[in-house]
This record gives C-alpha cells, structure tokens and sequence, in this order.
C-alpha cells in the first residue's frame, strides 16, 4: 500500500504519494510519468526551478515548481525523501536527503529558495519512508560529526550508540526553518515487513543497507538499479 502524508492529503489542488516495492512510483502519480525532470541525484544542495515537462536538470538533488501538470520527485532506498508544498498548492517542492545533504544543508537550501520569494510558514512538509533509527547504524565519528555540526540534543541526533535519527534531525531543522508543519509518512526503509498478502516480497521497501548485506553474501544477489522508490508531488489544478 502506497504511503500518504495526512498534511499534503489536506492541500487543494496536488497528487503525491510514496512509493513501495509494490508500487516503485505511487500508481496515482504514474499518468504524469512523462513529465518527470531528468535529474541525476548526487547527495548534494543544488536545488532546481522546474519550468517545463521532462527537464534536464543535470545533477540536483531539489526541485521547485509553480508550473501545474509537472510531475517532481526523488528516488530513494533509505535516504530521506522530503516532498513540500505551499498551503494552497500553488507550488511544491521535493529533496533528496541523505546524510551528507541532511549536513552539508539541503534542507536549508531549499528553504532559502522558498524564501526567496515566498516565506516557509505558508509551507508544509512531509518526510517518507527512510532508514530509521531502529536500524540505522554507523560509525561514532559520523555520530560525532553530527552532534557537532547540529545545535540538537545529542540523544535526539542518536538515540542508541552508532544509530542516526535521520528524520528526528530533519524534523528539528524543518521545524526551525519556519515551516508551518511537518509530518513522518512511511516508516523504516531496512526493516519494515510487507503486510500485504497478495504481494510476494518480504520487505516493503528497497533498502540499499538491506541489499549490499545480502549482496555481501552473495555477490549474485541483484543490486538496487531500477528498483528505487519514487516519492512524488504534482500540481494538478
């Protein structure tokens, strides 16, 4: 089943959704599939006004758009999607956030963009499925560098040894970067069970953890190419 945001369900005039292993690109976004910019995502900040169907975009990780019927998304695998709009749905916005984007400021490069022209508190976001801190271990020098570079409570950042909160940290600079509100759709991208009994697959969700752990151990196993889910937002009115 295809997650929601309960805010952006709210907005007049917008299609999103998350997607699944069931449904890479959610299926109520999938008539707009030949509108998708292309982009090569690269975990970094450059954010990209969208003005027309299918633009290329070269390498970007955020999309901004006033233009209806453009279909903007991110492809992830346990990075976080980020999707935004306007709270009239005159205008969305998407980011890819990793933990490289989460700390070198995607998230504020996307609200300097916003603001630009416009100011954060008439926005919304909602944060989807990603690796979550039930399962999202790392090394102690990448927790370090994430305690010191954040003003946040370090058991906020990691709340068990060598795990990163990555949607607690982007909740907190969401929330201070003015938004109006912010949601969680989705839940962790490792671990998280398929419930659907009609479906195959074991797993809800693509993980890249996931997958180069089995891929460790056996190098036969397919990558992830292909298989990433889309997270996308759409003006429709």
């Amino acid at each position: 089943m295809t997650d929601y945001s309960p805010l952006l369900s709210g907005v007049p005039g917008i299609a999103h959704g998350f997607g699944n292993k069931d449904a890479l690109l959610p299926t109520s976004l999938q008539p707009y599939l030949s509108t998708l910019p292309e982009k090569k995502q690269v975990h970094g900040t450059r954010i990209i006004d969208i003005h027309q169907p299918s633009q290329q975009c070269g390498e970007a990780d955020g999309f901004f758009t006033r233009k209806p019927g453009i279909l903007i998304s991110v492809l992830t695998a346990d990075c976080l999607p980020v999707i935004f709009s306007r709270k009239d749905g005159s205008a969305i916005a998407a980011v890819h956030a990793g933990w490289r984007g989460l700390l070198d400021g995607i998230l504020e490069q996307m609200a300097k963009r916003i603001s630009l022209e416009d100011d954060t508190a008439n926005w919304v976001a909602s944060i989807g499925p990603a690796a979550g801190a039930c399962c999202y271990q790392v090394n102690q020098e990448l927790v370090e560098q994430f305690q010191q570079a954040l003003p946040l409570p370090a058991e906020l950042i990691s709340p068990t040894y060598r795990h990163l909160d990555l949607a607690a940290i982007a909740v907190n600079k969401l929330n201070a970067l003015g938004f109006s509100a912010v949601d969680h759709a989705g839940s962790c991208t490792i671990c998280t069970l398929n419930s659907d009994p009609r479906q195959p697959q074991r797993f809800k969700y693509t993980s890249y953890r996931r997958n180069s752990h089995r891929r460790a151990q056996d190098p036969s196993h397919p990558g992830i190419k292909g298989r990433n889910q889309y997270s996308g937002i759409i003006i429709t009115g």
